[in-house]
């Protein structure tokens, strides 16, 4: 296969030594690094009271993950339910996912702990917590148990289902989507797939468009009420099961240098200014359906059918692809602490601030990094050692 390059490290997202697609590593990692970028203008909003102005739509990378992650897990493991040789039970595939997702959420939850006693221990209202509850809102993130608004457990007071860590909410619908897929998608033929594809985008459509939510955009499933809970689960199945039908009918479509146009379209898109409601209709959020509906699909499909063609090319994608969970799971505790700050000082700008930027953006990707490489990694080797059959 031209399209593919094969996994020579233990971050790589396919099963055992299945070829990867190294343009789709890249492609994640780029988006992380735009979720990140887009979190430094959430803070100035936040410091300032108002809405986000600048890369409005940077949330949206958060729709690409759930796209990628459908592609990747039907390539990985479709084939693999009913292999003879090595067939997957699902025991099998739920000790793969954790052992792939979950170290790195742990940590995320202690570094989180870490930078909210470096707060202050402290609400957002300044109100303080008590070191219990604090300790249990830990264990809880451990465990995956989300907290309720109002919870006790919920410790920064931002009705956020993982306080210490606000963007674990979407490793949670990832979870259940995990979940989904193994006891139900995966036995799907292509023409129900797609189908069910269909129901689910009307679904989101409607909820997006009729901004049943009230945010006025896409960005919904962080809290545990139950609009949220279902247009989380709206948000992520749609772009999943779009995501599965991508890899299981996927033929490459050569576009030169397709991964830097890819990554420049992802900036273009998520900086057009915010649009104004039209009536009842949000059309901000028929621009990000726009987006995850037409344009994401032909990223990841373009993405899928290039390739790395130099040394350069191929170490910026794997470097792009192995950090990219640990950035988008280790970045937020720390924007807690710049955004403490943002607040306290009554900065509202990029002018303002951006020696302190490329700092906080520089000690994200090292703190990524080190947890890459000195935990997540050897914790993951250890756990498939142990935990994990393999066939030679």
């Amino acid at each position: 296969m031209t399209n593919v390059q094969h996994a020579t490290t233990p971050s790589a997202v396919f099963a055992d030594s299945k070829p990867h697609y190294a343009l789709l590593d890249g492609l994640r990692g780029a988006a992380a690094l735009m979720v990140v970028w887009y979190h430094f203008f959430e803070g100035f909003a936040f410091a300032e009271g108002s809405a986000i102005t600048t890369f409005n739509h940077g949330h949206l990378g958060v729709d690409l993950f759930f796209m990628l992650s459908g592609f990747v897990i039907s390539y990985a493991y479709d084939d693999r339910w009913q292999s003879s040789r090595n067939r997957l039970t699902l025991r099998d595939f739920f000790k793969r996912r954790l052992i792939r997702l979950h170290p790195m959420l742990i940590m995320g939850a202690v570094i989180g702990l870490i930078t909210f006693w470096l707060q202050g221990g402290v609400q957002w209202d300044g109100t303080q917590t008590s070191f219990a509850w604090s300790m249990v809102a830990l264990v809880a993130a451990m465990l995956f148990v989300p907290a309720y608004p109002g919870a006790p457990y919920d410790v920064r007071g931002n009705g956020e289902m993982f306080s210490l860590n606000g963007p674990s909410w979407s490793l949670f619908f990832e979870y259940l989507g995990n979940l989904i897929y193994a006891l139900f998608v995966r036995r799907l033929g292509n023409r129900a797939l797609a189908l069910l594809t269909t129901v689910l985008g009307v679904a989101w459509v409607w909820f997006v468009a009729t901004d049943v939510s009230g945010y006025d955009m896409i960005g919904i499933g962080w809290t545990l009420d139950t609009v949220n809970f279902f247009g989380g689960l709206l948000r992520m199945m749609f772009p999943f099961t779009v995501g599965m039908l991508l890899a299981r009918n996927f033929k490459p479509v050569k576009i030169k240098g397709i991964f830097w146009i890819a990554w420049a379209v992802l900036f273009a898109l998520f900086s057009v200014p915010a649009f104004a409601k039209c009536g009842a209709v949000s059309l901000n959020g028929v621009y990000e359906l726009a987006c995850v509906v037409i344009v994401f699909p032909a990223i990841v499909w373009l993405a899928a059918s290039g390739e790395t063609t130099d040394k350069i090319s191929s170490r910026v994608c794997q470097f792009l692809g192995d950090i990219s969970y640990p950035l988008y799971i280790v970045h937020y505790p720390v924007m807690y602490l710049f955004y403490a700050w943002l607040i306290e000082n009554q900065l509202y700008s990029l002018s303002a601030t951006w020696p302190a930027v490329i700092m906080v953006f520089a000690i994200n990707i090292t703190l990524a990094y080190a947890c890459l490489k000195l935990y997540d990694e050897p914790v993951r080797r250890w756990l498939t050692k142990r935990f994990i059959k393999t066939t030679k």
